[in-house]
C-alpha cells in the first residue's frame, strides 16, 4: 500500500483519539452501520482531500465500511494530526498522504498521489483536488462520476468553474446544507477558532478589543464566542446586509482601516484575498495578534508584512513575531493558516457529525445519480438534510411535533383565510 505519513509508531495513540471522537458522532455511526450491511459504495474509488483529523478518520472508516476504496490527503499543510494519519494507515489500511507542517511542494505531491489512484468520486475541502485534476490530469476527468465540497471557499471556486464552463463533473456543495453551515460554520468555527487562538497565545480574551473580519456564518460564530469570553467585538464587512446584521446583533461595525488602529486581536473569516493588508499592519498597535480562520492564508497579506519587517522570530509555537520598521511588533498565528487546526484540533466531533454525515450520504447519492446530473454545483438534497437533522435530534433524545392533517391541508391550500 502506497502512503506518506510522519510516523507509523503513532498509530495506537491515534486510534484511541479516533474512538474518542466517534463517541460524539452518533449520526455518522448509524450511517456506518447501514453502509456495512448495504455496501452502497462497493467498488467505488474515492479520492478525498480533507483536514486529516479524528473526525475525518471516522468519515473515512464509514466510507470504507460502505465498500469504497478510499485515498486521503490533507487540505491544509498544518491541519494534519499525525497520529490519526498513522492510525488510518496501520489499523484501517487506508492510504494517507499527509504530514503536519508539510511544505507546499509536498502538499501538491500528496494531492497528486490521491489523483493517481484514479478516483471516481472526489471529496474536497477548498477545491484544490478538483482544480489540480482539471489542470494537470484532464485525462481522468471523464471517468469521474461526481464529487462533494466541504467548505465555503471551495464552493465559491467550483461555482466559478461551472460559470466558466470548465467544470467536467457534478459536485454537491455540502457546505450549503443547513445541517452543515448553520452548525459547523457557526458553532464549530466559533469554538475551535477561539480555542486555537488561546492555545497559541495563552492571552486573556476578556477586556480585549477583538476584530472579526467577515460576518458570514463563520464570522458570526467567532464574534459570538469572543463576546462570550468578554471581548469588545468589532466587525468589518463589505456586504451591507451582513454589516447591518452585525449591528443588530450588538456589535460595532467599521472599516478595517479604522479597526486596525485599536484592535488587540484580529481574525479573518471571509474566504477572500488580502483582507488585512500592509497598510493595515502598519496602523496596528504594538503587540497586536493576527490570526486567520478562513480556508487559505491569503486573507493576510503576509508578503506585504514582510516588506515592512526588519526582523522576525518564532517566539513560541504557532506565534511569529514581526518586528516592523516602525519598531512595533505584530504577532501572526499559525503562519496565517487555519488557526483552529494549526494550533488546536479543529471543530468538535459532535458538530462534524452532521457535516460528515452529509459527506457520506451525498457520496451515496452521487454514486446513484451522478451520471444523470449536469456538470454544475448542486445543493444537498433536502431529504438528506432533514434526515440528518432528525437523526441528530433523536440521538439527543429530543422529540418534536408533527403536522396534523388539518395543518398540512392549510399549508398546502389557498382557500382558507383569516
Amino acid at each position: 500500500m502506497n502512503y506518506h505519513i510522519k510516523d507509523e509508531s503513532l498509530a495506537d495513540s491515534g486510534k484511541l483519539r479516533i474512538e474518542w471522537a466517534a463517541m460524539s458522532m452518533p449520526v455518522l455511526n448509524l450511517i456506518k452501520e447501514r453502509f456495512s450491511k448495504e455496501l452502497p459504495l462497493k467498488g467505488i474509488r474515492i479520492g478525498a482531500c480533507l483536514h486529516v483529523t479524528t473526525e475525518t478518520a471516522a468519515l473515512m472508516q464509514t466510507l470504507k465500511a460502505g465498500g469504497a476504496e478510499v485515498y486521503l490527503c490533507a487540505s491544509n499543510p498544518l491541519s494534519t494530526q499525525d497520529d490519526v494519519a498513522a492510525s488510518l494507515v496501520v489499523h484501517d489500511k487506508i492510504p494517507v498522504f499527509a504530514i503536519k507542517g508539510e511544505d507546499n511542494d509536498t502538499y501538491y505531491e500528496h494531492l497528486r498521489a490521491v489523483i493517481a489512484a484514479d478516483p471516481q468520486i472526489t471529496m474536497d475541502d477548498g477545491a484544490d483536488l478538483v482544480s489540480t485534476l482539471h489542470t494537470e490530469r484532464k485525462d481522468l476527468l471523464d471517468k469521474i462520476i461526481g464529487g462533494t465540497e466541504e467548505t465555503t471557499t471551495g464552493v465559491i471556486r467550483l461555482k466559478a468553474m461551472a460559470k466558466d464552463g470548465v467544470l467536467h463533473y457534478p459536485i454537491i456543495a455540502v457546505n450549503d446544507a443547513d445541517t452543515k453551515h448553520l452548525f459547523d460554520n457557526r458553532y464549530g468555527t466559533g469554538q475551535s477558532t477561539l480555542d486555537g487562538i488561546i492555545r497559541a497565545t495563552n492571552r486573556l480574551i476578556a477586556g480585549s478589543i477583538f476584530v472579526v473580519c467577515g460576518y458570514g456564518w463563520c464570522g458570526k460564530g467567532v464574534a459570538m464566542r469572543a463576546k462570550g469570553l468578554g471581548a469588545r467585538v468589532i466587525v468589518t464587512e463589505v456586504d451591507p446586509i451582513h454589516a447591518l446584521e452585525a449591528v443588530m446583533d450588538g456589535f460595532e461595525v467599521m472599516p478595517i482601516a479604522e479597526a486596525a488602529e485599536i484592535g488587540d486581536f484580529f481574525c479573518t473569516v471571509t474566504g477572500d484575498i488580502h483582507v488585512i493588508r500592509q497598510e493595515h499592519f502598519l496602523k496596528m498597535k504594538d503587540g497586536a495578534i493576527v490570526a486567520n480562520s478562513g480556508h487559505f492564508n491569503v486573507e493576510l497579506d503576509l508578503e506585504g508584512l514582510e516588506k515592512v519587517t526588519k526582523s522576525k522570530r518564532t517566539i513560541r509555537p504557532f506565534v511569529e513575531e514581526y518586528h516592523l520598521e516602525t519598531e512595533r511588533r505584530i504577532y501572526v498565528l499559525g503562519e496565517g493558516r487555519l488557526i483552529n487546526l494549526a494550533a488546536a484540533e479543529g471543530h468538535p466531533s459532535s458538530v462534524m457529525d452532521m457535516s460528515f454525515a452529509n459527506q457520506a450520504l451525498c457520496s451515496e447519492y452521487m454514486v446513484k445519480m451522478g451520471k444523470k446530473l449536469e456538470k454544475k454545483v448542486y445543493g444537498v438534497p433536502k431529504e438528506i438534510d432533514r434526515e440528518i437533522a432528525r437523526l441528530k435530534l433523536s440521538s439527543m433524545d429530543i422529540a418534536i411535533d408533527t403536522l396534523t392533517e388539518e395543518q398540512e391541508k392549510y399549508l398546502s391550500s389557498w382557500e382558507m383565510g383569516t
